[in-house]
């Protein structure tokens, strides 16, 4: 199996779907000759022609208008909102009429759509280029929620969300495009050749959306995370030398609440890591699952590392994620308090 960035892994997704399927097209601003401001789509309009990859002009909302219609015709179009911010003049397409659309038909017509979206920040893109929007598509019932945290996954979940029925939200986090990194600034991004999760294999499989990973087992605390998240908990697990278990949850919705729930049993302490803002962030809905699945488990409160409740700060970036030694702190509190 070849090592891969996670642009490679992508693009190696749509190339096997695109191959397999001639129901399935891409689209969106720049995907076509010009392979995608990240690369992810490179080469797929001179492999497949333009009728399958092509360019659109800039407007969000009329992307996802048109793939609605072209999906509830029988294709599944795969479409590219340039960046995650880019993404809210379309909401009301999303919410009103994608996410909607098999109940409002009653089984009649599905919405097979798959947004991607590279989500996020870390390229010092400012507030306009950097955001973490998971949360809005988590409240809307009949939206997929998914983000990945390794090139093999990345490859597995975008073929299962293009294959599934409804409308899948695909963030793909930038600062893991091309390698993985703890999140410490500054730190030069390192390759992903000869890393496990790198290692992807060649054609069609799948990633089941709704399964989380055990990155690490252990028993002193679980910690739940995803996208870049994951490597950053990770870093900070390492250099504190905790037994703790870490949880990929790769989607948020579908959520795996049965892995998350069978290990905050087991450890009895929970940190949840996510890089949006920490008011009405996706954290809180999972310490309210937490706290009513796993209360009588619980020796210590549950703790969250979160984005500042701010606009995206460029001048202070780094400082603004959260970073192994946050992570670091909560994970210390966790495990030192009282049971």
């Amino acid at each position: 199996m070849p090592g891969m960035t996670m642009v490679q892994a992508l693009n190696d997704a749509l190339d096997t779907m695109l191959a397999l399927d001639p129901d399935v097209l891409i689209f969106g601003e720049d995907v076509g000759y010009f392979g995608g401001v990240f690369r992810v789509t490179d080469k797929l309009q001179a492999k497949y022609g333009p009728t399958r990859c092509f360019d659109t002009p800039i407007a969000e909302g009329g992307i996802v208008a048109a793939a609605i219609g072209m999906a509830a015709y029988g294709l599944r179009p795969v479409i590219e909102i340039q960046f995650a911010d880019y993404i809210l003049p379309a909401y009301d397409q999303l919410v009103s009429e994608a996410a909607r659309l098999r109940y409002r038909s009653n089984g009649e017509f599905v919405a097979p759509i798959t947004v991607r979206a590279p989500y996020g920040g870390g390229i010092f893109g400012g507030q306009t280029h950097s955001q973490s929007p998971e949360a809005i598509f988590a409240h809307v019932t009949g939206l997929k929620t998914v983000i990945p945290s390794n090139p093999r996954d990345a490859k597995g979940l975008l073929i299962a969300a293009i294959e599934c029925d409804d409308p899948v939200i695909f963030l793909e986090p930038k600062r893991l495009y091309n390698g993985p990194f703890d999140g410490r600034p500054g730190q030069a991004l390192q390759s992903w050749d000869g890393h496990p999760a790198a290692e992807v294999p060649a054609g069609h499989y799948t990633v089941p959306l709704g399964t989380a990973a055990v990155v690490r087992p252990g028993r002193a605390v679980t910690v739940l995370a995803y996208g870049t998240m994951v490597h950053v908990a990770g870093a900070a697990i390492a250099a504190t030398g905790i037994d703790a278990e870490l949880l990929d949850l790769r989607s948020i919705v579908p959520l795996d609440i049965d892995a998350v729930s069978a290990s905050v049993r087991k450890t009895g302490r929970c940190v949840i890591v996510h890089e949006a803002s920490r008011f009405a962030g996706f954290g809180a809905e999972l310490s309210a699952l937490v706290q009513e699945r796993c209360f009588y488990h619980l020796k210590s409160p549950i703790e969250r590392v979160c984005g500042w409740d701010t606009p995206y700060p460029h001048a202070f970036e780094w400082d603004y994620f959260p970073g192994p030694d946050r992570v670091a702190a909560a994970l210390r509190r966790a495990t030192e308090a009282a049971a």
